[in-house]
């Protein structure tokens, strides 16, 4: 359901002592999402909500390359999607959209809500799906994977045929664009204006929605640089606050903790404010760059990757934040979703004496961000491994430094999702030959995969069955723990910042709002 790129931005991680093998925690004790309540009954009508977002995007495509989620938040309130996410990342049909969906073999047959209209009247057809099948098969794997669209037995159902076994087709159309275009619409707000040049987006009532009535007269996003501002002087309702915790205005090695904790204090003592707290989708790891240099030897990878003591870290980044400690021990899964297994017993390595030289690339201008990789060159100096720090610029990170391969140690975040099975495979990839023979490592920045590895995910991308795919996912997990590919550290923290009053605000983890129940509490 959303495109993967990377988090130019490391995780708040803490300080980190010592050296010890991989732990493997008894359970998951992270919070998967954390709302006001929203009992639609003990919500008024009408009212504006003022949401904060980074910035309002000029294209609501969450498909195009420089899509946000801030893209995301705003076509998820106007757009059908036919599948949402549960808390604990596992699609469940929607019922305003689709009122089910037949899986023979390679059709599925969607059964689309038959009072699911566009805000033109005209009804949801196959044509919708055809559409984007058209725009995004060159560009998308899932939709690639499509043989076929075909209207069904009557006007609302649609016949979608893929050329093999696709496990993860409700990943697909979620949302779902309109063939005739936008500003059409189909959810319980529309579109009344959008301003990317001056930082707003109007949504307002949808008067062609048949679902439960919206609770607001109007939601308004608006692109806020100081959200502690803002909040404080009472100009926006709801704010995710984990950038401006972890990027405060003063990043200087000597008060960058400081400043950080007094950007935390401030939001928790915000009169009338709320601070919800929860495990994000996404996740911080330290990849290693099996390319080149020492880290090209597995046993080299796995002996570094044993003195990463996960558990420590995550006390570290998350206790200060108020959420508990959950160090990640999986690479395709987090803790909160269905499936989760700590698979860091993999590792099968231990911690000895290496006398290695490295150096250390992570994200510049987050504040802990630096703290970590001062701590990593302390924790690790005593193994005999020199490590030396090299912040890059946000904006390059990727393209400029992760992407060229002059690097032996990476810490930065990947987001989540809730089909690994297909939407996370690009990252783990065997690098396969250019025209001029050498590997092309696409989104794996480690250079290392195996035909093995390929294979549990091929498998595991055309299974059916949740458990024999849950089951699959984890022997290509334990494979990648084995081949020393990278070490997950844990789940990045969400901050979202709500004003007393606002009903179901918070947030959200792997789902997004259910927008007709926004409102403010009578």
């Amino acid at each position: 359901m959303k495109s993967i790129r990377v988090l130019a931005a490391a995780a708040l991680l803490g300080a980190l002592a010592g050296c010890s093998g991989a732990q493997a925690p008894a359970a998951p004790s992270q919070s998967a999402s954390d709302l006001t309540p929203a009992d639609r009954g003990a919500v008024r009508e009408g009212g504006t909500l003022r949401w904060a977002v980074d910035a309002v995007p000029a294209s609501l495509d969450v498909y195009q390359a420089d899509a946000t989620a801030d893209t995301s938040l705003i076509a998820h309130a106007l757009l059908p999607s036919l599948f949402r996410l549960d808390v604990h990342a596992r699609p469940v049909a929607d019922p305003d959209y689709l009122a089910g969906a037949d899986v023979v073999d390679r059709t599925v047959t969607f059964r689309l809500n038959p009072k699911a209209v566009w805000s033109d009247g005209v009804a949801l057809t196959a044509a919708d799906f055809s559409a984007q099948w058209t725009a995004l098969k060159d560009t998308h794997p899932g939709y690639a994977a499509i043989e076929s669209i075909a209207p069904g037995a009557d006007p609302h159902q649609v016949t979608v045929v893929f050329k093999h076994p696709y496990a993860d087709w409700r990943a697909l159309f979620s949302p779902l664009y309109p063939a005739a275009g936008m500003p059409r619409s189909a959810g319980p707000l529309t579109l009344q204006s959008l301003d990317a040049k001056a930082g707003r987006a109007v949504l307002v009532r949808n008067a062609r929605w048949w679902g439960d009535a919206p609770k607001v007269d109007e939601l308004d996003f608006l692109a806020t640089p100081d959200r502690l501002a803002a909040l404080g002087q009472g100009t926006v309702d709801v704010a995710a606050l984990e950038g401006t915790i972890d990027h405060p205005p003063t990043t200087q090695s000597a008060d960058a903790l400081e400043a950080t904790t007094l950007a935390l204090k401030r939001a928790q003592t915000l009169p009338g404010i709320t601070l919800h707290r929860a495990a994000a989708p996404a996740f911080t790891q330290l990849t290693f760059n099996g390319a080149r240099g020492p880290m090209a030897d597995a046993a080299v990878r796995r002996a570094v990757a044993a003195c990463v003591d996960r558990k420590k870290l995550a006390q570290a980044a998350l206790t200060p934040l108020g959420l508990a400690a959950a160090p990640l021990g999986n690479h395709l899964l987090m803790t909160g979703q269905s499936g989760y297994r700590d698979d860091s017993t993999y590792l099968g390595a231990t911690a000895k004496e290496l006398h290695l030289d490295l150096n250390l690339l992570y994200p510049d201008g987050s504040a802990i961000a630096r703290r970590t990789a001062d701590a990593l060159v302390a924790q690790l100096a005593p193994m005999g491994v020199t490590v030396h720090p090299q912040p890059a610029a946000p904006d390059g990170f990727v393209r400029d430094h992760l992407a060229t391969g002059d690097w032996d140690l990476a810490l930065f975040s990947w987001p989540a999702t809730a089909f690994p099975a297909t939407e996370e495979r690009a990252l783990y990839a065997k690098p396969q030959p250019g025209p001029d023979g050498k590997p092309v490592a696409g989104l794996n920045f480690a250079g290392s995969g195996t035909d093995e590895i390929d294979h549990f995910f091929d498998q595991a991308g055309a299974e059916a069955d949740p458990a024999k795919q849950a089951a699959l996912l984890q022997r290509a997990d334990a494979a990648i723990w084995e081949l020393g590919h990278s070490v997950p550290l844990y789940q990045r923290p969400e901050l979202v910042a709500v004003r007393a009053g606002v009903a179901g605000a918070g947030a959200y983890g792997f789902g997004w709002p259910r927008y007709q129940d926004l409102g403010f509490r009578r």
